[in-house]
């Protein structure tokens, strides 16, 4: 018998998410492969035995060295994956905030000097060091809500210079943090104010220095454009992104999120692995991506924090075959918050995903949207032992009980990470 590094016993609900190594789409996106009465075992980071309780105490034993966690009759489900945030940041723009409750649209207080370029100031004047630790910080917050593998982009830094430090900053933390870290390129996140007049001219910056220069150093495994009206139009987004597929990295789009721009047509156009926002995406781009196998990468938390009352259109995507994923896009203009807890819950109530389509998008789906499916996303003997042991008893109760965090235990490859004391 393996003497097992972890050995979680008393599981009510194991929700495993298993199977196809692959996002899922339709009707499979109600598929969580619940075990009852459960346990998972651990050893060097990976899962080497999981299923009913009797299956595993067969395979595996606890030793001196054995961690173990009584569930207590609770739910452990997969850890979270959060696949599009702007972790690291400079400053907090509650300022922003208060301007829309007054009335005050996105792109107003972006024409005012607000929005991504006042991130973009105080970034350039803020040290690695600095950046690292509140950029740590947030990932701690994360990590007690139930996230376990993070995509963190770049993009408040508009020059080779700051972009270079954002990154490098993101690298630090994917070294240094419990969580994995997945890091973005978004140069083309908006113009900085001296290309303010001269946007092909950065869009040549972006093509010709900046996504080589970030090639060279692999630093992103991933290149974002914000594909939108009034920043990058489609023809400087495809540019973009063809420049960055040349040196190897892989496409991303926020898209169609303010307009019907095109975006979700240009993802599907591209192969793209993701495109997100998707608000005020056309039928037909919906159905290009879904075709393409283009995950669509949901924001809840954006449209409620600016105020809109069009949401993405999750059950479409779904009636179209389209793979659903779901983030928190943490950042601190546009949704100020770690938990994808709450995202789950407004993904439910707002946008009429059921529990199990919810869980299913924040986790194998969100994982597909960040390239980590074969080792995050589910659970399953030889992938990454990361988990959520949840203060409920009924996966139901987790985007139902919202407002509250009800992860009592966060194990990350093996190891508790995060715990409230329950279960442990």
């Amino acid at each position: 018998m393996l003497e097992a590094d972890l050995l979680v016993t008393d599981i009510g609900q194991l929700v495993t998410v298993r199977g196809a190594d692959a996002p899922r789409t339709g009707g499979a996106m109600s598929e969580l492969g619940i075990v009852e009465s459960g346990a998972i075992a651990a050893l060097g980071g990976r899962i080497v035995a999981l299923g009913s309780e009797s299956e595993v105490l067969d395979t595996v034993s606890a030793g001196p060295g054995t961690a173990e966690l009584d569930a207590g009759g609770r739910v452990v489900t997969p850890g979270l994956v959060d696949p599009h945030t702007h972790a690291v940041f400079a400053r907090t723009r509650e300022n922003e905030f208060a301007m829309r409750v007054e009335g005050r649209s996105y792109e107003d207080i972006a024409e005012a000097g607000g929005g991504i370029r006042s991130s973009v100031r105080s970034v350039r004047q803020m040290s690695e060091d600095e950046l690292f630790s509140r950029g740590a910080a947030t990932l701690d917050r994360m990590m007690e809500f139930g996230t376990t593998t993070v995509e963190v982009k770049s993009g408040y830094g508009l020059s080779l210079e700051a972009e270079l430090k954002m990154l490098r900053v993101i690298a630090r933390l994917s070294e240094l943090h419990a969580l994995d870290v997945v890091p973005t390129f978004l140069g083309a996140h908006e113009f900085p104010d001296e290309y303010r007049e001269d946007r092909d001219g950065y869009v040549s910056e972006l093509t010709r220095r900046m996504i080589p220069a970030v090639a060279r150093a692999k630093l992103a495994r991933f290149c974002d454009v914000f594909c939108e009206r009034g920043v990058f139009s489609v023809e400087q987004s495809r540019a973009v992104l063809l420049a960055a597929q040349e040196h190897g990295m892989a496409s991303k789009l926020h898209a169609d999120e303010l307009s019907a721009f095109g975006g979700a047509e240009l993802a599907a156009e591209l192969s793209a692995v993701s495109a997100d926002h998707l608000i005020c995406a056309s039928d037909e781009g919906l159905k290009a991506m879904a075709d393409g196998g283009v995950v669509a990468v949901l924001l809840p938390g954006t449209t409620l924090s600016l105020g809109k009352r069009e949401f993405a259109r999750a059950r479409f995507i779904i009636e179209a075959g389209g793979a659903i994923a779901l983030a928190t896009d943490c950042n601190p203009g546009s949704s100020m918050t770690e938990s994808m807890q709450i995202i789950m819950a407004l993904a439910s109530m707002v946008m009429r995903m059921t529990p199990e389509e919810v869980l299913v998008a924040a986790t194998i789906n969100a994982a597909s949207a960040v390239g980590m499916e074969r080792s995050v996303g589910s659970l399953a003997v030889g992938k990454l032992c990361d988990l959520v042991l949840w203060e409920v008893d009924d996966y139901r109760a987790i985007p139902y009980h919202y407002g509250v965090n009800l992860a009592a235990s966060v194990v990350k490859r093996g190891t508790v990470v995060s715990t409230r004391g329950h279960g442990a």
